[in-house]
């Protein structure tokens, strides 16, 4: 198995974090490595940019540790739903991270129409192999 490559733009406890994120807005997510997409999509942004999306990331991270009902209450908020987008991004582009064993969100959703079973992916544009 190849290992998860290195995050770039977040720390340990801001990954610690997204990944709970990740779990509470798509269940089941973390098996395809997420917080790699999204580390990754953050590091291609610009710096203010960036700094929004780490801020909305430290703005719900204790609703992350509470769990589901913390989370709800920060559902009307600008930070839930830039994290929102990035974790939803992450998971139905159908991504899988070097490391983890999927299956990707297509599989799971049986979205296996001609053009998308003939589609090849290439994450490169975000550093990833």
């Amino acid at each position: 198995m190849t290992p998860a490559p290195a995050l770039r733009t977040l720390d340990e406890r801001r990954a610690g974090a997204l990944e709970a994120l990740c779990e509470l807005i798509v269940p089941g997510s973390s098996r395809v490595g997420p917080v790699v997409y999204i580390d990754a999509a953050i590091a291609g942004m610009p710096p203010g940019m960036q700094a929004a999306a780490l801020g909305s990331i430290d703005a719900l991270a204790p609703a992350a540790e509470q769990g589901a009902d913390a989370l709800a209450g920060q559902a009307a908020t600008p930070e839930f739903g830039f994290v929102r987008a990035l974790v939803l991004e992450a998971y139905y582009s159908d991504f899988v991270a070097p490391g983890k064993e999927g299956p990707g969100a297509w599989t799971e959703i049986d979205f296996n129409s001609p053009l998308a079973t003939r589609l090849a992916k290439d994450w490169s544009y975000l550093g990833i192999a």
